[in-house]
């Protein structure tokens, strides 16, 4: 049974940082690219940043692009998103995803495994 589970939510304040952390089972991690996607209230899930699977080609949506760094540890099957300067717009639920396509970018139909989420509060 596949399992991915995000950590590391929380509140921060803005120009804070966080380290969210997804960790996946009953799958082959290496062989999927991973993603992180977002939604905040009453908004559409949109991908935030994703990697692909042999860790060489990274891509950021541009609200986040220059503050956020995805990565990934196969031997760990464990995906990463530091996410540094936050600010009020980048509250929401984080989630992670899973896709066997090269070609996944922020396409949410591409992605076969998710997450339940992780909340990310950005607030003074």
């Amino acid at each position: 049974q596949f399992a991915l589970v995000e950590s590391g939510g929380g509140l921060a304040q803005p120009g804070g940082s966080l380290r969210l952390s997804c960790a996946t089972s009953g799958f082959t991690m290496n062989t999927y690219a991973m993603g992180w996607f977002r939604q905040a209230p009453g908004k559409d899930r949109e991908g935030v940043a994703c990697i692909a699977s042999r860790r060489v080609r990274t891509f950021y949506a541009d609200s986040v692009n220059g503050r956020f760094t995805i990565s990934r540890d196969n031997a760990k099957n464990t995906v990463y998103l530091q996410m540094n300067t936050l600010t009020l717009e980048d509250t929401a639920v984080y989630y992670c995803a899973a896709s066997r396509r090269p070609d996944a970018f922020f396409t949410t139909d591409h992605y076969t495994y998710w997450g339940q989420g992780t909340q990310v509060t950005v607030s003074s």
